[in-house]
């Protein structure tokens, strides 16, 4: 079992049944433990059955293989017919219990064998103790795991950290604070904790500021749990200096890169607009998993590389690493950003009869984006219409992007409408096809599409832009002035939009997506976009030699997008902008997108 080798336990299990004692139950208890250690669940059935008197560790090593091995509603099924054989349950038995419990989040069982480990006086010790509370905090129920912490007379590490994960698993970061604060002896695994519910929950500039406090504690060494979360948040806000602090910190403190971590450096570089240090990541590792390739892919696909990230996908193949379902739908979004047709519908006829990978919800939305994407919109209505299986809001959504960029007004509230059915309060379709209407100079339309977002109270997401300078993360939103150098920025923006004027550049008031009547009104709405703003920031913020990265949380608009061409053209700077789809490296008035995104 210690080997994990099935065939010398099937061989041990032989020759235990030839000399007779097979049926020893000590004999047969190790080889259940045996048989689930490698993986064989049926064969350590087939020894329990056999044992005539089941003692407790029977009974614990059934279940605790079933827990162990992803199946904790056999292990619960086990314990009711251990209660019907009158066989006393040891603290043992319950901290597995607890954990099927926790798996299943079956908080009401679990309740009942919290009351049974009452009932039958069953040793509660720390362990335990911990395992209850661990079981309250993962089916949700916080109130009696804070009831049973404040009895709770002896407390380690683990029990803080429960505790802690549990306020974390609600959002209340507030409470969860105050539970590491008040904690006697911090360790590693609650700052772990903490950092990674932020990380996990949308919410990853407080992870960096729990991180960046971390650092200033003596004696508590960063691991590779704490590396990857913090690498996920940097990947998040594209904190790309501190993400490179943290690949230094792992070369000095010689961390092994373990597929996680790599995974993690691969993902945080592409993020953060450096694809040449993710690929260089990729290149120095020789073993690599799925999620190592599939990360790599994902990079190549964000950035544009379609091609090159196709090509991956085939070398991922030949080194017999099996794609799984991350995998293609990176590779799908690789062939949606750089035109590849045949390319992504070769692999999606693949999925399942070379593959074995059922496709989601979420490939049936990459081809749809595919296809609408490079103009066949319909060939998209027929895909959706061959699914067999009902379309999703996501499915929808592809198909009403794809409208916007290919001005069908008429499909578009088709899509809209089924997308608005399934999720009666998304804002972004509401937006997206207002959008369109504005393309479409339909205003009357516009202006009924706002009011029912203002009667509903659905309200369009803010543009906001943020830009990393000397370790520090800037915001901008449009139109703001909350910046503390919002007056040099403004100025700065000012002066780059005279010069491009200058040299020929005009508004494109077709990007004003709302109702305004004059001109100058028009120019000045397009003027304050968020990206424009950060990109001024860091003109005169960095020295002149220096790239410029600005992560955005919509798409660029196509104002935008001309803008800062003319900028890197201009100005001779390299700028990267990530919006919400992919990346655009401009470069002397070129992008890498080539105008298509």
């Amino acid at each position: 079992a210690e080997v994990s080798s099935l065939s010398l336990g099937q061989s041990l299990h032989g020759i235990a049944v030839k000399s007779a004692v097979g049926c020893d139950v000590f004999v047969a208890n190790s080889l259940i433990h045996c048989y689930f250690s490698c993986g064989d669940l049926d064969s350590a059935c087939k020894v329990f059955t056999t044992i005539q008197e089941k003692d407790v560790v029977s009974w614990n090593s059934m279940i605790t293989g079933f827990v162990q091995k992803g199946s904790p509603d056999k292990a619960l099924e086990l314990f009711k017919k251990m209660e019907t054989e009158d066989v006393k349950a040891s603290h043992v038995t319950m901290v597995c219990v607890l954990s099927a419990c926790a798996k299943l989040r079956n908080l009401d069982f679990g309740r009942e064998v919290c009351s049974y480990i009452v009932e039958n006086r069953v040793n509660t010790n720390l362990t335990l103790a911990n395992a209850m509370l661990d079981m309250y905090t993962k089916c949700g129920s916080i109130e009696d795991a804070k009831r049973l912490f404040d009895t709770m007379e002896e407390k380690d590490n683990v029990t803080w950290t429960t505790l802690l994960d549990g306020y974390a698993i609600l959002e209340d970061y507030e409470a969860a604070r105050d539970v590491l604060n008040a904690m006697p002896k911090k360790d590693i695994v609650a700052w772990n904790a903490l950092i990674s519910a932020y990380e996990q929950n949308g919410k990853p500039n407080e992870a960096l500021l729990v991180f960046h406090e971390l650092q200033l504690q003596k004696n508590i060494k960063l691991n590779q749990i704490t590396l990857v979360s913090t690498l996920s948040a940097c990947a998040q806000v594209g904190a790309l200096e501190l993400g490179r602090w943290i690949h230094s910190y792992i070369k000095k403190h010689g961390i092994r890169l373990n597929f996680y971590v790599t995974s993690a450096l691969i993902h945080m570089y592409s993020k953060c607009g450096d694809l040449e240090k993710a690929r260089e990541v990729f290149c120095s590792v020789e073993k690599r998993d799925v999620f190592v390739w599939s990360a790599m892919i994902g990079g190549l696909a964000m950035h544009g590389c379609g091609n090159e990230a196709v090509d991956m996908f085939f070398r991922m193949e030949e080194a017999n690493v099996k794609p799984n379902g991350v995998t293609f739908t990176n590779v799908f979004c690789a062939c949606s950003h750089s035109g590849l047709v045949d390319e992504a519908e070769s692999l999606f006829g693949k999925m399942e009869s070379s593959y074995g990978i059922v496709p989601e919800d979420k490939h049936y939305a990459c081809i749809v984006d595919v296809l609408g994407r490079s103009g066949y919109l319909e060939s998209a209505v027929k895909f959706i219409e061959a699914m067999p299986i009902p379309p999703s809001a996501s499915v929808w959504g592809a198909l009403l992007g794809a409208c916007k960029i290919h001005a069908n007004l008429s499909l578009a509230e088709t899509a809209c409408t089924r997308l608005l059915e399934l999720e009666p309060r998304n804002d972004g379709a509401h937006v997206l096809l207002s959008n369109i209407y504005a393309k479409s100079g339909k205003w009357e339309s516009v202006s009924e599409l706002r009011k029912h977002m203002r009667v509903t109270g659905l309200k369009k997401e803010p543009g906001c832009s943020s830009i990393e300078i000397d370790g520090t993360i800037h915001e901008f939103l449009s139109g703001d002035n909350a910046h503390p150098m919002s007056e040099k920025v403004y100025g700065k923006l000012h002066e780059v939009m005279e010069r491009l004027k200058s040299n020929g550049y005009e508004p494109e008031m077709s990007q004003v997506l709302q109702i305004i009547d004059e001109e100058e009104m028009k120019e000045q709405s397009l003027k304050l976009h968020s990206e424009k703003l950060a990109i001024c920031y860091g003109l005169i913020s960095t020295e002149a030699s220096k790239t410029i990265r600005v992560i955005k949380n919509l798409r660029v608009c196509g104002d935008c997008h001309s803008v800062v061409k003319l900028i890197s053209l201009h100005y001779d700077r390299e700028i990267i902008v990530r919006d919400r789809y992919r990346f655009h490296h401009f470069r002397n008035g070129q992008c890498s997108c080539n105008d298509f995104w």
